[in-house]
């Protein structure tokens, strides 16, 4: 990979993935809305466009061509169209970012195919009103049934991190420091996670592989919330506040009907080597609460 695009890349694991192409000398542009300042210097390209308004971006790009282009923040079916039509025949690889919530709850751990997007249904006209697991459905369906360069649909789970902007895992190590009540339906259910620099390391080393379709990625291993707010316990020293049921502003980010995790059997067969769930987790606990304890 020579020359890459991003869109989404001023946040979170996307950000972590500009930082990795920037030191393996990647030819890189951005696109960004202008809202988020970034620390990238004179080491990438930036294109000023929002990606929901396709004309702008047409615009910007001009006749630019990419060996790569990420796309970590296409939610919609009309948005995964106008990709298909604006990258034909200038770009070698498109690798979007989706998401667990694709499978339904349930054991067992899930496979890419449990998930078909080259069979799904593409409805028309698209719908307005999607939630956001049947946007993802659909940007994969849209993407892979259509496009005529090659696509990879990366099915994240839960991504965490120090960095994380939704603060999901803060959530619950505040709540528990401030003696509140966590709202946890199932105790139990066994979740996949990975966390953002693994996140964004895959994404680089995918740019690099020639994999396509859904792929999943996740920590080896699985967590419960019940799992997780005893790490919290122990790191904060206080005993957590666990319903199963409170007010919707204490509901946990967690808290699953039932078990929701991921097989990974297809990038490790492809070369890729996950982390250990259990190795990183309590480390992240435990550096959060000692930062909000300071």
């Amino acid at each position: 990979m020579k020359k890459a695009l991003i869109l989404g890349g001023t946040r979170f694991f996307g950000k972590k993935l500009v930082e990795q192409l920037i030191h393996d000398q990647v030819d890189l542009t951005i696109v960004t809305r202008g809202l988020t300042p970034d620390s990238f210097g004179s080491s990438v390209k930036r294109l000023q466009a929002d990606r929901t308004d396709p004309a702008a971006l047409r615009a910007v790009l001009g006749t630019s061509e990419y060996d790569v282009v990420y796309d970590n923040i296409c939610f919609t079916p009309q948005e995964a169209e106008e990709a298909v039509n604006l990258f034909a025949g200038r770009t070698g690889r498109y690798i979007a970012t989706s998401s667990l919530s694709v499978y339904p709850f349930g054991e067992p751990g899930k496979k890419e195919s449990d998930f078909d997007p080259y069979t799904y249904p593409i409805p028309e006209p698209y719908p307005a009103n999607a939630d956001y697991a049947e946007g993802k459905r659909l940007v994969e369906a849209v993407l892979l049934q259509k496009a005529p360069f090659p696509v990879a649909a990366v099915r994240f789970p839960i991504v965490l991190g120090h960095d994380d902007y939704t603060r999901r895992l803060h959530f619950h190590i505040e709540h528990v420091e401030q003696g509140l009540p966590v709202g946890i339906p199932n105790l139990n259910a066994q979740m996949s996670f990975i966390n953002s620099d693994e996140a964004a390391s895959f994404l680089f080393w995918l740019g690099r592989s020639d994999l396509e379709g859904p792929v999943n990625a996740c920590s080896h291993g699985e967590l419960s919330p019940g799992q997780i707010m005893t790490l919290i316990s122990q790191a904060v020293g206080k005993e957590a506040n666990i319903l199963s049921e409170t007010d919707n502003m204490h509901m946990s980010p967690f808290g699953i009907p039932q078990p929701w995790y991921m097989d990974t059997a297809k990038a490790e067969a492809a070369g890729f080597s996950f982390q250990q769930l259990r190795g990183w987790m309590p480390n992240l606990i435990r550096e959060i609460a000692a930062g909000q304890a300071k």
